[in-house]
């Protein structure tokens, strides 16, 4: 026999989906488990099973329609299989009923539950009367919320009695177990009756609202078959009520009465308050048990924290002695917020570019240390005859473009069905601009001197701050160095800049305590950390490198043989 399959809830606020994608066509045949469709929700797209074996004998709409939750999608039943009389009452005549009841339970079971029609139906009959209150368009149940709920606490309306309802407006927020979430309306009309006040809790699958057209609409008859369909539960609680203040007016004369106010909301010792409120009343460093609850019984909810001021203490009665105020942690009352920046041109080759190489290129990485007293001494030498201000990265430029020469492994890219060596050496450099980042390239570094590269860096590095770099300047690198250095960071790994296939993060020069000699000393350590594309450079060959880099270094005066 044939199966309907309506649009489920896939989300706690989806009231209609799109069709994505159908992965199925009519015709097709279909088995358990099989993905159906992917519909598009107000919160995600997702992948939509068939839970029963079969051929596809009818699709709801085509890719890009929509259908509203519980719109027939799809049925399912035997090759050749007359589906007329389901087609004409969308999937709903009473001779599905039984299959309509199995869809309703699997959707349940994977949608926690979260539609008036997904739950499971509570007919709410009066003796003699076939009224079902659950069938009725009108009516709004309370839903269940979350896979756990057994009730919701109205934690206010949006709409009041006699308000124009349109379609997605919200009418009520509904404290669950779990959070407070908004219910939205799912039809057009007029607000006729609310079933309960703010603060009071109604049952999953009882009467939430009714929303019709005034005049057309029987409410006392809706409200009163309600309350016969729940009667036998509310004789309970009388005759549970009745006992209850039977022993109470049996209490001695001296029993001590309960405070009134912030006591209200206590119960054997235990606070009478929803979920979320204890929640945020941990967050805020609120003591729960000094508040009162303007909730059903005293009970405290997400309001009563909310409006909670530290200062609005209870009065102690006259001729009592005012207890200390226990002190509470600052209570936070800031409010999120956000700007969304859109990116720039070079923002977005940036993540283009850099995504590619870190989920393209397998990286691995070398660290090694540097001892960096000899090159700091050089340094001051050089920069009293030099005509420009050599720094420390020009140091590191120079050391890398010699080493560069030594290890052509390391000065290479990965083409694919080819590795392409490099027989010149251009060093890229890593220049922080307030829209991201950008590498100028100090081309033949290896063939120039110390006073050359400092002069060009620092021309370089200005036209990149100013953006006025050429493409020719930041283009054609086959090696690139990003130096953190002076912004103290000691060590860091850094994602091979295309084409390269290595990349230097090059650490702060700091000072640690060492053995000398017969004691200790000082000696100045800088950190640096090889980014290494696996597919073109071996671990064998990194390390070749870094050791020639840290001999240049370390010995500087070779650099300027």
């Amino acid at each position: 026999m044939a199966e309907v399959i309506l649009m489920p809830r896939l989300s706690d606020t989806m009231t209609e989906g799109v069709i994505a994608a159908w992965h199925k066509k009519v015709g097709d045949t279909v088995k358990k488990g099989d993905l159906l469709a992917e519909v598009e929700t107000d919160k995600a797209t997702m992948e939509l099973e068939s839970y029963k074996d079969g051929t596809l004998l009818h699709i709801g709409t085509d890719k890009g329609g929509k259908l509203q939750v519980n719109d027939l999608l799809a049925i399912i039943g035997n090759k050749g299989e007359d589906i007329s009389g389901l087609l004409k009452s969308g999937g709903n005549n009473d001779a599905k009923q039984p299959e309509k009841k199995t869809q309703e339970k699997a959707t349940d079971k994977a949608q926690g539950n979260g539609d008036k029609a997904q739950a499971p139906k509570q007919e709410t009959k009066t003796q003699g009367s076939s009224i079902d209150i659950s069938k009725m368009e009108e009516v709004v149940l309370m839903p269940r919320l979350s896979d756990t709920m057994t009730e919701g606490v109205i934690a206010g309306w949006n709409k009041n009695v006699g308000d124009t309802v349109k379609k997605g407006d919200v009418l009520a927020e509904i404290e669950t177990d779990k959070a407070t979430m908004e219910l939205e309306s799912y039809k057009n009309g007029k607000l006729l009756f609310q079933g309960a006040k703010k603060g009071e809790k109604i049952a999953v699958n009882d009467l939430l609202a009714i929303i019709g057209e005034e005049g057309k609409v029987d409410v006392d008859k809706i409200v009163a078959a309600a309350k016969a369909g729940s009667g036998q539960a509310s004789s309970a609680g009388t005759q549970k009520s009745e006992a209850t203040q039977k022993q109470e007016t049996t209490q001695p004369a001296t029993a001590v009465q309960e405070p009134v106010g912030a006591e209200q909301h206590s119960t054997n010792g235990r606070v009478k308050a929803s979920p979320l409120a204890k929640k945020l009343a941990a967050e805020k460093g609120i003591d729960i048990n000094k508040l009162s609850g303007s909730g059903d019984g005293g009970r405290i909810v997400k309001a009563d924290i909310d409006s909670y001021k530290p200062a609005a203490a209870t009065a102690a009665p006259s001729g009592e002695k005012k207890a200390a105020v226990p002190s509470f942690a600052p209570i936070v009352s800031g409010q999120e917020a956000y700007t969304d920046i859109p990116n720039s041109q070079i923002r977005n080759i940036i993540a283009k570019r850099l995504a590619e190489s870190k989920f393209s290129a397998p990286h691995f990485y070398l660290t090694m240390e540097i001892n960096m007293d000899n090159a700091m001494a050089a340094r001051t030498q050089l920069n009293e005859v030099s005509p420009v201000k050599i720094s420390f990265n020009d140091l590191v430029v120079k050391a890398c473009a010699l080493a560069l020469r030594q290890h052509p492994a390391v000065n290479s890219s990965w083409m694919g069905d080819k590795i392409r060596r490099y027989q010149h050496v251009h060093i890229g450099i890593a220049v922080a601009i307030e829209d991201g980042l950008i590498v100028p390239v100090v081309r033949f570094a290896d063939q120039k001197t110390l006073p050359q590269i400092a002069a060009e860096s620092k021309e370089l590095s200005g036209k990149a701050r100013n953006k006025k770099l050429q493409p020719n300047e930041f283009s054609g690198n086959t090696f690139t160095i990003s130096n953190l250095g002076m912004m103290d960071i000691d060590e860091f790994t850094a994602i091979i800049n295309p084409p390269d296939s290595c990349i230097m993060a090059v650490g702060m020069i700091k000072e640690i305590v060492v053995k000398k000699e017969e004691g200790f000393g000082v000696s100045n350590i800088m950190k640096v950390t090889l980014s290494c594309d696996h597919r073109s450079v071996d671990g064998a060959t990194g390390a070749a490198f870094l050791q020639t880099v840290k001999k240049l270094l370390e010995n500087p005066i070779t650099m300027l043989l």
